[in-house]
């Protein structure tokens, strides 16, 4: 299995997602569903339809979670030599030399990068193909 590199601050918001959809998605889910059974005839009820939907996402987004999880690589981007040179989490400071702004005021940009699967290979023959910056 191929790893997927993912900082600290990214992998600490997947936890928070899987724990949020753990203990309060997946709950709700199962109470609409009960509720929604107990209104009667299941075939004509649009809400056990809605409520069987919501946790088919909700199933689908815990297990892709856990497995990126379980495949991360954690970076940390301060760690990295990168030898002057923009990198996989690296955080650029723009500075308008024509202007004085304080230090709040610099826009940031992010630099994540871009996998894809590559053509006619298997789900975790994964190629970079570039970055975004955004």
């Amino acid at each position: 299995m191929s790893t997927i590199p993912i900082t600290k601050r990214g992998a600490e918001k997947l936890k928070d997602e899987l724990h949020r959809l753990k203990t309060v998605d997946r709950p709700g889910v199962i109470q609409a569903i009960a509720e929604a059974r107990a209104q009667g005839d299941l075939s004509e009820n649009a809400e056990y339809e809605a409520a069987k939907d919501r946790q088919g996402f909700v199933e689908g987004r815990i297990q892709e979670i856990e497995g990126k999880l379980s495949a991360a690589q954690i970076i940390d981007p301060a760690s990295v030599d990168a030898g002057g040179r923009v990198v996989f989490g690296t955080t650029v400071e723009l500075e308008d030399e024509s202007s004085e702004t304080n230090e709040e005021e610099k826009p940031k940009i992010r630099v994540k990068m871009i996998r894809t699967r590559k053509e006619g290979k298997g789900k975790d023959e994964l190629e970079e193909i570039g970055y975004k910056i955004g």
